[in-house]
């Protein structure tokens, strides 16, 4: 699942600027992530982003407990990777204890397929609380405010298969994010919302237009469809 080498990712963004590329991400989760994230960061000509979750379920190692994470540790890693620089971080606040119900309430063929999602839906899970991103959603505005630092709103409950599509959690989650968007704005942080996920094409159409009223016009950075 690792592929830790800092000078092949270093000849990815090279390969990645020279094709044009607007933006680029690392996505790594295994080796130095500071030194990767810094290195990559320091060569990089255009936006780039990443996803601080990643890093802090890396840092536990084999041996590690996701419920041995603090809400501390999720918001520092957040503050760390602000602070490198990053143009913008994919932050999964719409996983929440509330639209995990609406998960369970009705199950899907393929569950949670965004790494993030589960990572964050393991922990609440496991410890009973909720998500940071979402509760301390004010200190991650602070925190992006003071570094400018967009906020890429991950969708966390994408569908990964297309008989998922459109379901309660997807929607569930895109009306938190709407309702994040709105608080980023007010605090003077720029962002944007990822989605929909893998959907039929007959029901791409209808996803835009969902994401965009229900997300006030926000950006949509499109994960999907397959």
């Amino acid at each position: 699942p690792d592929f830790p080498s800092v000078e092949d990712e270093m000849r990815k963004l090279e390969v990645a600027v020279a094709a044009g590329a607007d933006a680029v991400m690392d996505l790594s989760t295994g080796g130095d992530l500071d030194e990767t994230r810094r290195r990559i960061r320091a060569a990089c000509p255009v936006a780039m982003g990443t996803v601080p979750i990643y890093q802090v379920i890396a840092a536990l190692g084999d041996e590690g407990d996701v419920g041995d994470v603090q809400s501390d540790d999720i918001i520092g890693i957040v503050e760390r990777h602000a602070a490198d620089g990053i143009d913008f971080l994919t932050l999964h606040c719409g996983v929440t204890r509330h639209t995990v119900a609406a998960l369970d309430g009705a199950p899907r063929l393929c569950g949670i397929v965004s790494r993030g999602g589960s990572m964050l839906a393991s922990w609440m899970h496991i410890r009973g609380e909720e998500n940071p991103l979402y509760e301390r959603f004010d200190d991650v505005l602070e925190i992006c405010r003071r570094h400018s630092t967009a906020i890429s709103l991950g969708d966390g409950l994408r569908p990964g298969a297309t008989a998922d599509a459109t379901d309660a959690a997807q929607v569930a989650e895109t009306e938190v994010l709407g309702q994040l968007v709105l608080r980023a704005r007010r605090a003077g942080v720029q962002v944007f919302v990822e989605g929909p996920g893998h959907v039929p094409l007959n029901q791409i159409e209808a996803n835009v237009v969902l994401q965009k009223r229900l997300c006030h016009d926000a950006p949509f950075y499109v994960l999907g469809p397959l």
